[in-house]
């Protein structure tokens, strides 16, 4: 699978956090093999609706807590602290922190990368734009504009956290994802940095320079000097220093990477036009599209999927994101209370043979690739007398389907490539049934590997650093190999497909203009700032006025 370079006996440490857990991991060539693991899970608050926070403190406190647990395990496996010679980071993409510089404090929670709360932010900017086009700034960015970025979540925090604005005032306030703050942290401040994967996600950097872009920095108001310096994906930024790593203290970090593109590189869709996909509580296709960097207006992100190096090319990538993949059936299980467990899923949806013609939109959030719509709304559609929960719940597991599929014909449209397979990986993945139904819907051969592919990635990255020099590229080796993988066709007709698919557009554009436009939504942000600014500064001055007022009446 791997051409390997070096010692068998080194090993290379990967800290991953997802949106729910934090894993340290342990790999060993040649296969990179993972031979320990240790987890600690982390909390999500909700405050409001559609707003989605996590504890900055929790997340590093997992950390440590990884490392003390790995520190008990290694032994028992026969290895040693002694072997570990790099650490790889990967993260959940898009979640931002903001921390004082001086204290190392977290300003504010962690607001993750599926919180709403900027869409009025949003609505502003894009009014201030000339084409009032959410894509106005593609071709600097690559992205469209949302809440989902992380530029629009640091404007959220100066507009309304007093400490922040504070901090930013005073020069003092520092921004990063998630890589970021734990890189901070294991250096005791020494490091901010960040490498070009997670940052394409910000909406601060040039896609195409690889550097903060001025005009992004000067939209969004975001100082340069708070910004994590952008660096590759596999190079020796530092060493871990803080006392809380105990024997890790000197371990070299080497690898950074966002978690799908680690997916993508640990499945091993390094040549243009291979695609994988992660089914998760969200899902997450990415399309490699090699040095070439695609700019669409077809509703995909361009990102960078990995930069191996500092005097290496950058290879780009084409993304949809769909926020609501196996959350919609965490949905119906918590909320509608359908089912108990996720396994009464598959074992009802298994029960009927089709959806009855019915049909599920899970815009719970709006919708995202390739639609980018945030004012549409759930929707099940299609119901009759006869209609049972079965029918509902095959219908869910049929919409994680097309939204996979929306996103490969717009993958096909925009890059010239045609997919015709797709490595798989996620939680969700593991289940036959919905794999058989996607290869159904699609018309993909799908190839589906038992490996944790994100953790591998990173520990690609990290092992291929110069002077670690664990490992190379091959072109020519992926996953098809059946010994590593296990293979889905389809086996229904492409007209049955055709109709169904049809069948699903139409459910979507029902779902679409659901909220309607708020007054004011075509404000635009010089607009709102004199509106909030001017009635303040009256107060204010109104009320100094009064005060000297009463105090020369007293003389």
């Amino acid at each position: 699978m791997y051409i390997h370079t070096g010692n068998d006996q080194k090993l290379i440490g990967v800290i991953r956090c997802e949106t729910d857990n934090v894993y340290f991991s342990i790999h060993q060539p040649p296969d990179f093999s993972e031979v320990v693991r240790t987890e600690q899970n982390i909390g999500v608050s909700i405050p409001q609706p559609g707003w989605f926070e996590q504890d900055p403190m929790e997340i590093i406190e997992a950390v440590y807590k990884c490392w003390d647990e790995l520190g008990k395990v290694l032994p028992k496996k026969g290895l040693t602290v002694e072997g570990i010679v790099a650490i790889g980071i990967t993260n959940q993409r898009e979640t931002t922190i903001l921390w004082d510089s001086r204290s190392g404090k977290p300003l504010y929670n962690a607001i993750m990368w599926k919180d709403i709360r900027t869409d009025q932010i949003v609505d502003r900017i894009v009014a201030d734009t000339d084409d009032q086009n959410i894509n106005h700034f593609k071709f600097t960015s690559g992205l469209p504009l949302s809440p989902y970025f992380s530029a629009l979540k640091i404007r959220w925090l100066k507009n309304y956290v007093p400490k922040v604005r504070t901090a930013c005032l005073e020069g003092h306030c520092k921004f990063g994802t998630v890589d970021s703050w734990i890189v901070w942290n294991l250096t005791n401040g020494e490091l901010h940095v960040t490498d070009v994967t997670n940052a394409s996600r910000t909406f601060l950097m040039n896609i195409n320079t690889l550097q903060w872009d001025p005009l992004l920095l000067r939209t969004f108001s975001v100082d340069r000097n708070m910004l994590p310096e952008i660096r590759s994906s596999s190079e020796i930024y530092g060493r871990i220093k803080n006392e809380r790593c105990g024997h890790l203290i000197g371990k070299l970090i080497t690898g950074i990477i966002g978690n799908h593109q680690a997916a993508l590189l640990g499945q091993y869709c390094v040549k243009p036009g291979q695609a994988k996909n992660s089914y998760q509580n969200g899902l997450f296709l990415i399309c490699n599209t090699g040095e070439r960097c695609v700019i669409t207006d077809r509703g995909l992100i361009t990102t960078v999927a990995y930069k191996l190096g500092p005097r290496k090319k950058a290879i780009y990538a084409l993304e949809g994101v769909v926020p609501v993949g196996g959350a919609c059936l965490t949905w119906l299980r918590t909320r509608l209370r359908l089912v108990r467990n996720e396994k009464e899923v598959h074992e009802h949806a298994d029960a009927v043979p089709t959806t009855g013609d019915v049909y599920f939109v899970p815009a719970l959030t709006g919708l995202y690739a390739p639609y980018w719509d945030k004012s549409a709304r759930g929707l099940i559609i299609g119901l009759t007398q006869y209609t049972t929960k079965k029918h509902i719940l095959r219908a869910a597991l049929e919409a994680i389907c097309f939204q996979t599929r929306d996103i490969v014909e717009c993958i096909n449209d925009a890059s010239g490539y045609q997919i015709n397979k797709v490595y798989v990986d996620g939680e969700l993945s593991g289940n036959d049934k919905l794999m058989q139904l996607q290869a159904d819907t699609s018309g993909l051969a799908l190839y589906r590997i038992q490996t944790d592919t994100i953790s591998l990635g990173a520990a690609l990255c990290a092992a291929q650093a110069e002077s670690i020099d664990l490992f190379r590229l091959d072109p020519n080796k992926f996953y098809e190999d059946t010994s590593q993988s296990e293979l889905f066709l389809p086996i229904n007709t492409d007209d049955d497909r055709k109709q169904r698919y049809a069948k699903w557009k139409r459910a979507v554009e029902r779902s679409r203009g659901w909220v309607p436009k708020r007054p004011g939504s075509d404000m635009t942000d010089a607009t709102y700032r004199l509106l909030v600014c001017i009635p303040a500064a009256g107060f204010i001055l109104g009320t100094t006025f009064m005060v000297l007022l009463a105090g020369w009446g007293k003389k």
